[in-house]
């Protein structure tokens, strides 16, 4: 594993050299096998990962108790439950592995000690922060005002892993689709390429 990831997370341009070597120095190697929960509802968040290889998932269980996805992680993302990390609550989401994954952990209090150290590293998890709302917002908005044939694009473009090695399922409940509707819009785009 090499820090290529890291280097494309916290990729911004005020960083010092010597502040991003103690800040990789900081992130410790972790290895999931597929199926692995990296975090379970009613625990607490008490670190983040960026994913280095593979694929990782966050789902909640509806009051059915249907899984619904909310994220889909791919290589170079911050694996993170922001809400319980932050707020030291108890997570209602599942992190779970769609298939083996190599990642960078760093846990809470590290985090908290290079973050008062390190003024840059405050204005990295402001970025961030801002992206990762803007983008979830953007998300929000697109579930009503996109199809699901225009989502599913969206998804393929953004994530392509997702679309090789997420289950159909899975990524039917992040679109807010019935496996059947998926299953349809998939044979259309591959009989209809042109219609889009």
């Amino acid at each position: 594993m090499t820090h290529k990831s890291l280097e494309i997370c916290y990729d911004f341009p005020f960083f010092l050299q010597e502040e991003l070597d103690e800040i990789f120095q900081a992130h410790e190697k972790k290895s999931f096998q597929k199926g692995d929960f990296i975090l379970e509802e009613g625990k607490m968040a008490n670190e983040y990962y960026i994913l280095d290889t593979g694929l990782a998932r966050s789902f909640v269980n509806d009051f059915n108790g249907n899984e619904v996805t909310t994220h889909f992680f791919v290589e170079n993302e911050v694996i993170i439950e922001v809400l319980s990390m932050f707020q030291r609550i108890p997570t209602q989401e599942n992190i779970v592995c769609i298939t083996d994954c190599e990642c960078w952990k760093l846990d809470y209090d590290t985090f908290q000690e290079l973050f008062h150290k390190i003024p840059n590293l405050r204005e990295w998890g402001r970025a961030w922060m801002s992206k990762e709302l803007f983008d979830y917002k953007q998300r929000s908005v697109e579930m009503f005002t996109l199809s699901a044939t225009r989502r599913y694009l969206n998804l393929l473009g953004q994530k392509s892993k997702v679309i090789q090695f997420a289950p159909l399922k899975q990524i039917a409940s992040y679109l807010g689709v019935t496996d059947t509707s998926l299953s349809r819009i998939r044979k259309e785009l591959v009989s209809h390429p042109k219609k889009i």
